[in-house]
Order: structure tokens, then sequence, then C-alpha cells
């Protein structure tokens, strides 16, 4: 009887993705020279939160203004171990009276970021988008995750996967229009972001709305409804992330392949997207929404250290480009 010949042997050797985490500290080098952000770090009252907030200060990425119940603020520092007495503290009584304080503080320029300490997002966002918080602009607000990881040739920038629960047309131009100007804080680069739309398939089908919405984008960058980017979608992810996969369906397209910006059609798919990323690919995240005149650093108890210097430092380059004119907003 002669033996069975499998397509792989059973002694093939193991696949190795090495990440360097070059491109973090790339992005950490850039930050040296750039003055640390000073930040409303909104209802600090965890442990977690009081370490991030010393490693991005060891970082000099930001000049924290803590704002919170004094007393609970105290024990965070010192479960953590963390002399806080060099910070300032804005004491006030509970969670919804920080997102308020820190709005006031960034609408009054007193600070030039927001970041989310211990309460629901929601709850940090609402006072952000009141009519009368002196931080709202023309657009929408949205959450972008800028990600490294080793099966990926540069940061990739996922949205939305936090905010915006089901974002129609107008909701997700705005959602490009804010990614490419992170975009824009990350790369100097003299070319145009490629914006990949997502849907299940990469042709148009009149019952699947992300896939209308998508070719309506492509459309609107056409005409300068949407500027200073590529579009192209619908794409599936296969086919937007490896031009191999892209050309076996004939999808001619300089987006297909080489994506910098991938737009989600809900929270549902960004946010799994994102979290499979980061917690099987293993990769360097950041978290920040844009959309308000001040950038809002936004992660979750789940992220690492990394992941929340990293943010940090996001904000710091999203202000740079604010003050040397690549982003408007």
């Amino acid at each position: 009887m002669s033996e069975h010949i499998h397509a792989f042997s059973s002694d093939e050797p193991p696949e190795i993705q090495v990440h360097s985490h070059d491109r973090y500290h790339a992005l950490l080098k850039i930050c040296e020279g750039l003055a640390p952000v000073v930040t409303a770090v909104v209802h600090p009252v965890d442990k977690l939160v009081i370490q991030s907030v010393a490693e991005a200060v060891r970082e000099n990425l930001i000049t924290p203004i803590l704002v919170g119940p004094a007393s609970r603020i105290a024990s965070a520092a010192a479960e953590a171990g963390i002399d806080i007495s060099p910070w300032q503290i804005v004491d006030v009584c509970h969670s919804h009276a920080a997102a308020d304080k820190a709005v006031e503080l960034a609408a009054g320029g007193i600070v030039q970021a927001i970041m989310k300490g211990s309460l629901h997002t929601d709850e940090l966002l609402f006072p952000v988008v009141a009519h009368n918080s002196g931080l709202r602009t023309e657009r929408r607000l949205s959450h972008s995750y800028v990600m490294d990881t080793a099966g990926y040739h540069k940061w990739l920038i996922i949205t939305d996967g936090v905010v915006n629960i089901a974002p129609d047309l107008e909701a997700k131009a705005d959602i490009c229009r804010n990614a490419i100007d992170i975009w824009k804080a990350l790369s100097d680069k003299n070319c145009l972001p490629k914006i990949a739309v997502l849907a299940a398939v990469e042709v148009i089908n009149a019952k699947m709305q992300a896939t209308l919405d998508a070719a309506a984008l492509c459309k609107m960058a056409e005409r300068g409804q949407i500027a200073d980017c590529m579009i192209d979608g619908p794409l599936a992810f296969d086919n937007a992330i490896n031009r191999g996969a892209a050309a076996e369906k004939g999808i001619v397209s300089s987006v297909a392949g080489d994506p910098d910006i991938l737009l989600v059609p809900d929270i549902e798919a960004g946010n799994i997207l994102a979290k499979q990323m980061t917690f099987i690919s293993h990769a360097d995240a950041a978290g920040i929404v844009m959309g308000s005149k001040v950038p809002i650093i936004l992660t979750s108890r789940a992220d690492t250290l990394r992941t929340r210097i990293l943010s940090c430092a996001l904000a710091v380059l999203v202000l740079q480009a604010r003050r040397n004119g690549r982003i408007k907003i």
C-alpha cells in the first residue's frame, strides 16, 4: 500500500511573523521634539489610569490636569504608588461633573486635549456634543484605531468602531474626513491617503446599504466633496488588504492591497476587526476621537500600556499638524 502524500508535510516548519515595533518607536522619536499636550484626564479614579498618565508624563507627551473627586484620585494614586503632587487636580464630585469640567477647560483654552479615565465613553462625549459646549465643529465626532501589525506594511487606520453605531452616508463622509486628518498627522508624505470602504462583497448590491454608500463615497471623492484622498469600494476585507486577492477577482484598484484607512460599515464590524488585530494579531494600537476642537484620547480598560502611550503620542501629532496647517480643524 503506497504512502499517502499530503499537500503539507506533518513536520513543516512554523510560520513566524516578526513585529519590530519600529513604527511605534519612530513615532515617539518624532514627539521628542514637540511640547507635551496639556490634557484634562477625566475621572482618573483607577490605578491603571494613574499609571498610564505617569508613563505618558515620563515620555513627555502630556501635562495632565486630573479632573474628578480628589479623594478618589488620591486613593488611586496611592494604590499605584505614584506621587501626583506635581500635577494639578480639579476637584469635582462625580464622573458627570468631571466630563462637564473637562469640556469647560478645553473650550476655555486651558487644556489642549481630553483623555478618558474611568467612565463610559458616552458619558465622556455627551457634554462634548452639547450645542453650547464650545467644542463642536461642522463635523460629526468619530473614533479611529491606528494600528501597526506584523501582517501589514504601514500604519492602518480603522474607523469607526467606537462612536457611530450605524452611520449613514453623511456620517461616513465625516468619518472619512476625520480619518484623513489623522493620516496627515501621522505622515509627512506628499501623497494622498487611500481609503478602502469595506463591505461583505466587492460589487454593488441594492439590498446591501454598505455597498451603495461605498459607491457614493467614491463619487464624492471624485467630485471633491471629500478632499485630499483616494477612495475605492465596496471592497471585501481580503480584496482591500491583499493585492493578490483583488487580482483573483479582477479588481483593478490603486487602493486594493495598499489602503491607509479602512472605513467599516458599522460599529460592530469596526470594533470586532480592531480587537481581533489587537488581541489575536497583537497589533500596536492607538485610539483617538476627532471632529471636535480638541483631540480626545480614548482607550479602554483592556488596552495595553503601549496603546495608552501611543494614543497620547497621536494627540501630540494631531495638535502639531494643526499648528503647521496640515489639518484645518
